[in-house]
């Protein structure tokens, strides 16, 4: 299979399970090379809570996203009002989901998802309808971790609180 197509069979599927989990979602398939403008791949909520997501799928190695991709989906989720999520689906596994200052920063500024750490620490789709009840904790911690980390600048941060 081409890979941009298991990549939009993935997209497609975490849509649907989206949908089925009870959030408004669409894909924009103009993610990638359609456009010059940086989007992410899905958009979803559920009224209380907004979600803007970068989809990556593997067999089983690990998952690498590049700075520029990471910085344009906070980017973008900062102006939308979306909360910045990574979606990682692994061969045979459920998607699991990582705000961008949880994720490993490898030396060359890249981004990285183990299967190990997905299965043990990501965020599941029922975890995402929860913290649209009340988790603005861990929203600021989350934040203030970004820009720790370097993702965000205090500006930025400032302005998303």
């Amino acid at each position: 299979m081409v890979r941009n197509e298991k990549g939009d069979r993935r997209e497609r599927e975490l849509v649907n399970r989206l949908d089925e989990a009870g959030f408004a979602v669409m894909r924009a398939p103009a993610s990638g090379a359609a456009t010059t403008r940086e989007l992410p791949d899905v958009l979803a909520g559920d009224g209380d809570v907004f979600y803007a997501v970068e989809a990556k799928s593997s067999a089983g190695d690990p998952i690498y996203l590049t700075g520029e991709e990471v910085e344009a989906l906070v980017y973008f989720s900062q102006s939308f009002g979306a909360r910045p999520k990574i979606g990682v689906r692994f061969d045979r596994e459920d998607w699991y989901f990582f705000h961008p200052s949880d994720l490993h920063v490898t030396d060359g500024g890249n981004y990285r998802v183990k299967k190990e750490t997905a299965l043990d620490e990501g965020d599941t789709i029922p975890d995402l309808r929860a913290a649209g009840e009340g988790d603005e904790d861990a929203d600021i911690e989350g934040v203030l971790q970004a820009v720790a980390r370097g993702v965000l600048s205090v500006e930025e941060a400032t302005e998303m609180l």
